[in-house]
């Protein structure tokens, strides 16, 4: 017997909106980049070991990538709901305490990735204009010299600003979750029981 979530949150895994479903779509492919950020540290493994050739660029290009998605992974989490819970709590709460918990964690969520989007924005914007307003692409000082900066300031941004609105997203569908609507597992149940 399948359940039905009319205005409630979906099971653990599954989207609950559009914003939540674009998300997973692009997480399922950017956690391509670790596969590559790997490939590229065992090239230069064998490029320095086994050919005495080090290579100036791999350090800086798996830094890049894996910063990509680590950034990305706390979007990808929100979005799969995911994320790390204190259960000591949670698990000895009824449906309507769990229910006002997440409406406080997803408006503190809120709150903090907002504030974090607004102090990065500084940095974000530096990473791509002059104090003049110029265009200028912030590199990374190196002997390769790439504009990781100017890639990962703006991205961190972005993602801090997508943050905010799945938490705010995830605090209105917890607002409407009836009072009862248990959001993990079945009543009773613990976080990680429906699993």
């Amino acid at each position: 017997m399948e359940t039905q979530h009319d205005g409630g949150a979906a099971p653990p895994g599954q989207p609950t909106d559009r914003l939540s479903a674009v998300i997973a779509w692009i997480g399922r492919y950017l956690c391509i980049l670790f596969i590559v950020s790997t490939a590229v540290s065992v090239y230069e493994i064998v490029m320095r070991y086994l050919f005495n050739s080090p290579t100036v660029w791999v350090h800086e290009t798996t830094t890049t990538l894996t910063a990509i998605c680590f950034a990305f992974g706390g979007a990808y989490c929100l979005a799969t709901d995911k994320h790390i819970r204190v259960v000591l709590i949670y698990d000895h709460v009824g449906p309507r305490v769990r229910r006002w918990m997440d409406i406080v964690i997803s408006l503190v969520g809120a709150g903090v990735c907002g504030l974090m989007a607004y102090a990065s924005w500084g940095m974000a914007w530096k990473s791509l204009f002059t104090p003049s307003g110029a265009f200028r692409i912030e590199t990374s000082g190196s002997a390769w010299n790439p504009p990781s900066p100017a890639l990962l300031k703006p991205f961190l941004f972005l993602i801090l600003v997508v943050m905010t609105l799945q938490f705010l997203l995830q605090m209105w569908r917890h607002i409407r979750r009836p009072p009862g609507d248990v959001h993990h597992g079945q009543p009773g149940a613990g976080v990680y029981e429906d699993a």
